[in-house]
């Protein structure tokens, strides 16, 4: 169910796989996505159960409407809805706000992100008591939402210097094939996402751009999780399976 777990200070990172839950195929098992076409009662327990593994409260994880853009939102508290929200899902009370990322200094308040070969950004400063979680695919990564929600964890008292940053499971650069032209597009603005598959052709290493982003943000305690989310049995895909469910990633504070 958590795949990978970290402390760092008072601060808590947390990514899931995609075990331990209640959803049917091709969801199986533990979908955390609410806008895949999985039914709202089985994200619901899903989320509950994950929440509830990391000694959560379900009520206290704050999630996100993600649109691949770049705005960010601080929040003090959950959206309001007496559920989980379902993202786009009507069923599941008031939508939640369009944004890719997410900050907070309420401790006990957990950041979630959802991915399925996008990269799940979370970051903390455990001494100004600030924390984000970021949803960085592609466009996002041009856009610039790392940067976005670096610069308002800064603007609540955090320095990038004491930023601890925290990178999960991901589609690699051997595997995300692209067109030339988009390979070089967006080369152009992070040359560090220029990639080539293990077979030869275009690629775009998403990880490796927001690494770099941070890098020189002045990040520098950053790690990045080893795991291909295209490769492994174990993660959601999207490029690979196309109808699936959604990994997450929380970040919270003591």
């Amino acid at each position: 169910m958590i795949g990978q777990r970290e402390s760092v200070g008072g601060a808590h990172f947390a990514f899931t796989d995609r075990w331990g839950g209640v959803s049917a195929a091709p969801y199986e098992q533990l979908n955390l996505g609410g806008a895949v076409g999985d039914t709202a009662e089985a994200v619901r327990d899903n989320r509950e159960l994950a929440a509830k593994s990391l000694g959560l409260d379900p009520g206290r994880v704050v999630w996100m409407n993600q649109v691949h853009g770049a705005d960010v939102a601080v929040v003090d508290e959950p959206w309001g809805t007496p559920v989980p929200p379902l993202e786009r899902s009507p069923e599941w009370g008031s939508p939640v706000p369009e944004v890719d990322a997410i900050v907070t200094t309420r401790r006990g308040l957990a950041l979630a992100v959802l991915t399925a070969d996008c990269v799940p950004v979370l970051l903390a400063d455990p001494v100004a008591g600030v924390v984000a979680a970021a949803h960085a695919g592609r466009p996002g990564m041009v856009g610039g939402i790392v940067p976005a929600a670096v610069r308002a964890m800064v603007g609540l008292g955090a320095e990038p210097d004491r930023i601890v940053a925290r990178t999960g499971p991901a589609v690699c650069g051997r595997c995300y094939e692209v067109p030339e032209q988009m390979r070089a597009d967006v080369a152009a603005v992070e040359p560090a996402a220029h990639a080539e598959t293990s077979w030869g052709t275009p690629a775009v290493d998403v990880s490796a751009g927001v690494h770099a982003q941070l890098d020189r943000l002045g990040v520098c305690d950053r790690e990045q999780s080893p795991v291909c989310t295209l490769e492994s049995a174990d993660h959601f895909s999207y490029r690979r399976d196309r109808t699936t469910g959604r990994l997450a990633g929380y970040v919270w504070l003591d």
